[in-house]
């Protein structure tokens, strides 16, 4: 009987969630090699990556041990296998040491150190975050002190600028010396302005530093953002009330008050800053909220584990576990990674990967996922996987990479934010320009007020954020219920299927058939038990779900099968090889009928089989049907609730199956499913899929095994089930971790509560910068309406983004 390895490394880049622990490796993959990196055992033909060095060929578990492995060749060579794989602890910490970072907006900006985004301005974001988060919270740390310190430097300036007016007083002059002390007033008269300077220099070039720096920034790309109209209109009320304190005489006297003084805005230099820096604080912990899930599934994985040696047990750090290490998990304690119970018994708790809140019982020979959570019984495992190549890690990879893809909605929004800062400048030498022309004395001192409150008051990051925190909040809430969408376009898509195209086998069905009748109708000299044997020995190469359940029902029964030869598998129909010198061919009654007669007896047993609702398996051995194999698989108990809330929503469902037409028939009558196509070949799929998009359908298709890979490919949108083909996985968009149908339904309801918040994100930012412009820039005050000061069009600008994040985090709530 061939070997097995229930923990094969992954194929190219696949995903390959849940594997058959029972599946055994074919044989042209028996041969191991060990990753040069990390020491792993990688099949040649399934390595995630290979490279050729010294006229050799090295084969790697990850990509993350490849690239180690071609920056420094000769460093692994003379030390091979004795370095650390890429593990989530060590991704978590090199994080904070900078390994990538990131634009929420612009995720195509990318590089190894904290900073700030060249286009817009706006923070990096870790790609992957720490679970402690520490990286985001030292700069939320960093924005809430700027924010105080401004705070508090900037209240004096504001009392000393605005405190004859809340008096009823237009200037300090205008005191009658019997309500106050003369000599107070005359030195406050005198030292304001100096005061007020000093004040408001240390906030907009000592906490506005950031600020001015992003500007800066942006200017030596050649482009301009939110900070660049942002530090243009602080300078510009900062300069000309430096000019008016130190060179008056600059001025013309039509500038002056009754007084003759100079009016100064150092008080809205001031606060423009601070309220910029309070809105930074406040999105900062908005985004730092988004990545919650994120860091919840990071949290899972423990730091150390406790490897079994000669000499007892020693606690070691998960990067130093290897594959092979027998590791102790006592009660309480997290699974350090992916492995076989070797010993003992316990319960589980997986609901992080199933979402039962039953423990799982486990026992020697039940593989176990990194990151459950053992609560009972004292269970020695052996490590199968570790690092990048665990189930945990990959899914961590994956959510972050969705996180940062864009759906097609936000296209809009992004040809918009390209154009708006340059627009908003033009805006604002416009209302410089007219106020200065037509605005009533002082025009000069109008014009300025109302240029800065246009540069100020416009938000383009409202408008870059609306769409990219909806989706990562809403990928984040789906990876932490068992749904792992890959791509924004598929969470958008999702949303608008009409039509959901679901495949029987593993999909509306258990997908754990078992072989209930074996039924010799023909005498070949062979025996039942031999029929079994070849069969098993042929189903060995193919991973449906009909081909464990002969493989099960062999091992049932005490059986071992021989090698074979030549074997050809046709996806969705059959197999066909040489065992033992005979040629056998096993599948769809028309794929045996090729190669075998099926006589009228044999077809009349198969049909009475399947109108039972059992699926018929043909075996003809050297050109002669001689046994038919009963399979039964039992429907999900889910299934029954998915459908009918799917069709309560409105959308057609479409059983497609590769089965024969009666059993699809029972299937589909016992579901409540009226429409079914039956006998279909993958390609059969694809065009009926093809077909409903011809007549303006967005479908999406449902399945688990390798015939539905292309029909996957196909759809909008493909949904696999997470105990499915490596290659089904690695074609759908979406993929349902635990196999659960009801994940059908909350991925959908995600979909449409994300489009929706994205559409009312939009919308605001949209509607606000519509209505803010204009108020800044004085429009309705010939019409006698009201005008923005820039001190509160900083505050606007700044609660615009906040209320973005705000409304994005209502997903959380959304299943």
């Amino acid at each position: 009987m061939p070997a097995q390895d229930p923990f094969q490394p992954p194929r190219q880049f696949s995903l390959n969630l849940l594997e058959d622990t029972t599946a055994p490796l074919s044989k042209a993959s028996e041969e191991l090699t060990l990753d040069p990196v990390c020491g792993m055992r990688v099949l040649p033909d399934q390595a995630a990556a290979q490279w050729s060095y010294a006229n050799r060929t090295f084969y790697f578990c990850s990509r993350h041990c490849a690239q180690k492995f071609q920056s420094d060749p000769e460093r692994y060579l003379q030390q091979p296998g004795s370095h650390s794989c890429c593990t989530v602890s060590d991704s978590a910490s090199s994080t904070a040491e900078g390994s990538e970072y990131t634009c929420p907006m612009h995720p195509e900006i990318v590089q190894d150190h904290p900073g700030s985004c060249p286009l817009c301005g706006m923070a990096l974001d870790p790609s992957l975050p720490t679970a402690a988060g520490s990286a985001e919270q030292v700069e939320q740390h960093r924005l809430r002190r700027l924010t105080l310190l401004a705070g508090v430097l900037s209240i004096p300036v504001v009392l000393l600028a605005m405190g004859p007016m809340l008096l009823s007083h237009t200037s300090w002059h205008e005191f009658n010396p019997a309500d106050s002390l003369p000599p107070v007033i005359s030195l406050l008269d005198r030292v304001s302005p100096l005061v007020q300077w000093l004040l408001s220099t240390a906030v907009v070039f000592g906490c506005g530093r950031l600020i001015l720096i992003r500007a800066w920034q942006a200017s030596r790309q050649g482009t301009a953002n939110m900070f660049t109209l942002i530090a243009i209109g602080v300078l510009a009320a900062w300069g000309y009330s430096t000019l008016a304190i130190v060179t008056p005489g600059l001025f013309p006297p039509s500038l002056r008050d009754a007084h003759g003084q100079l009016p100064v805005y150092f008080e809205s230099a001031a606060v423009i800053v601070t309220f910029v820096l309070l809105g930074q604080w406040l999105e900062a912990r908005g985004r730092w909220q988004t990545g919650t899930a994120l860091r919840q599934l990071l949290r899972l994985t423990p730091e150390t584990a406790r490897r079994l040696t000669p000499t007892g047990d020693e606690e070691i750090p998960l990067s130093a576990v290897r594959v092979g290490d027998r590791l102790r998990v006592r009660p309480g304690d997290r699974i350090p990674t992916d492995g076989i119970v070797c010993e003992g018994h316990g319960a589980v708790d997986e609901s992080w990967l199933t979402g039962e809140a039953l423990p799982v019982s486990k026992k020697p020979g039940d593989a176990v996922i990194g990151g459950t959570l053992n609560s009972d019984g004292v269970l020695i495992i052996e490590a199968r996987r570790v690092g990048a190549a665990t189930l945990l890690a990959r899914i961590i990879q994956l959510v972050a990479e969705a996180q940062r893809s864009r759906p097609p909605i936000q296209r809009l929004a992004d040809r918009i934010a390209a154009r708006f800062v340059p627009a908003v400048l033009v805006i604002a030498v416009v209302t410089f320009a007219a106020w200065s022309l037509v605005g009533p004395p002082p025009a000069f001192n109008h014009a300025l007020l109302h240029a800065i409150a246009v540069l100020i008051i416009a938000c383009p990051c409202a408008l870059g954020l609306a769409t990219p925190l909806a989706v990562t909040v809403a990928v984040g809430r789906a990876a932490t219920s068992g749904i792992l969408i890959r791509s924004a376009n598929a969470l958008e898509q999702l949303a608008q299927v009409d039509i959901l195209i679901l495949d029987k086998t593993g999909t509306l069905t258990e997908g754990r058939p078992r072989l209930r009748t074996v039924h010799q109708v023909a005498e070949a000299g062979v025996s039942e038990t031999d029929v079994l044997r070849w069969a098993a020995a042929l189903e060995s190469n193919s991973s449906h779900p009909f081909a464990q359940a002969i493989l099960t029902a062999a091992r049932e029964r005490g059986l071992t099968w021989p090698a074979t030869n030549d074997v050809q598998s046709a996806p969705g129909r059959g197999l066909r090889g040489w065992v033992e010198g005979r040629l056998l061919v096993i599948g769809t009654a028309a794929w045996v009928q090729e190669h075998a007669r099926i006589t009228p007896q044999a077809e009349a047993l198969a049909s009475s089989l399947r109108s039972s609702g059992d699926s018929v398996m043909y075996v003809a051995v050297d050109g002669q049907v001689v046994t038919l194999l009963a399979v039964t698989d039992p429907v999900r108990a889910t299934a029954g609730e998915m459908i009918q809330q799917l069709q309560k929503q409105g959308i057609r469902l479409v059983m497609a199956t590769g089965d024969n037409a009666q059993t699809a028939a029972a299937v589909a009558r016992q579901l409540g499913i009226t429409e079914f196509h039956a006998g279909l070949l993958p390609g059969d799929k694809v065009a009926l899929i093809r077909r409903l998009q011809q007549q303006g359908h967005t479908v999406a298709m449902a399945g688990d095994g390798i015939n539905d890979a292309p029909a996957l490919s196909a759809a909008d949108v493909g949904i696999a089930l997470g105990h499915g083909a490596d290659v089904a996985l690695e074609a759908a968009p979406v993929v349902l971790v635990k196999g659960d149908l009801a994940g059908i339904v909350r991925a959908r309801r995600l979909s449409q509560a994300t489009v929706r918040i994205i559409r009312q994100n939009l919308f605001f930012a949209f509607f606000y910068n519509s209505l803010g412009l204009p108020l800044a820039a004085g429009l309705l005050v010939p019409l006698g309406g009201p005008s923005l000061h820039p001190m509160f069009a900083a505050a606007a600008m700044s609660l615009s983004s906040v209320s973005v994040i705000a409304n994005a985090l209502r997903l959380h709530r959304a299943i």
